[in-house]
């Protein structure tokens, strides 16, 4: 298959467990949930998204005809100095899971990397993945229901905690809504979070620190 990339960058994480740790961000085009376009946005599904994900045209992006190919291009933007350090990649989008296959996750493993993905859950995941985060929206249905982090912004309509917090995964996260409440969002993670110690807070660092 071809796939197709917004945009490719070497960054640090800025949230949930891996908050800090330096990765290279592939972002898929496309979503199942909203089709990017804001005149779509009150319609659709997931109606918060903060991302762009439209074309090929980020820095980085582009059309990949193999899953090779795109590896290798990802591969470039870890620095060498390093030897020792796995390189780490997140998956993201839009939604990874419509482009993220099984051949691509085997030509990134054979360029060593550690493969993190960052999904909505709703669609199947290819086998192998190193690291799971589920970030549930609003009323979708999740099929993807163990992994290894949830992160659910909240507060969102018909979403809410208690709906995941039985379900089979290493970690809770709950992100704040970055809209404008967005300082009493926090408040409201933080008191959820000290009344349930399950759950613990992530930030959007990069945001607090001016980075991609």
């Amino acid at each position: 298959m071809t796939y197709s990339v917004k945009e490719i960058f070497y960054t640090l994480q800025g949230e949930g467990f891996h908050s800090g740790r330096p990765a290279i961000f592939c972002r898929f085009t496309g979503c199942n949930l909203w089709s990017g376009r804001e005149q779509d946005r009150s319609d659709a599904v997931c109606h918060f998204c903060d991302t762009d994900f439209i074309g090929t045209d980020g820095p980085g992006g582009g059309k990949f005809d193999t899953p090779m190919s795109l590896a290798e291009s990802i591969r470039k933007f870890w620095p060498n100095k390093e030897t020792d350090q796995h390189p780490f990649v997140v998956c993201t989008g839009g939604e990874p899971a419509l482009q993220l296959d099984e051949a691509l996750v085997s030509a990134l493993h054979q360029l060593d990397f550690e493969i993190a993905v960052e999904t909505n859950g709703t669609l199947p995941l290819p086998a192998n993945i190193d690291w799971v985060c589920v970030s549930p929206k609003a009323n979708s249905k999740i099929i993807i229901l163990k992994g290894n982090e949830l992160k659910l912004v909240y507060p969102q309509e018909n979403n809410t905690p208690e709906k995941f917090s039985s379900l089979h995964f290493d970690h809770f996260f709950l992100q704040p809504m970055d809209d404008e409440r967005l300082s009493s969002n926090t408040q409201a993670c933080i008191k959820y979070c000290l009344q349930h110690p399950q759950w613990k807070l992530s930030l959007q660092t990069h945001k607090i620190i001016g980075i991609p």
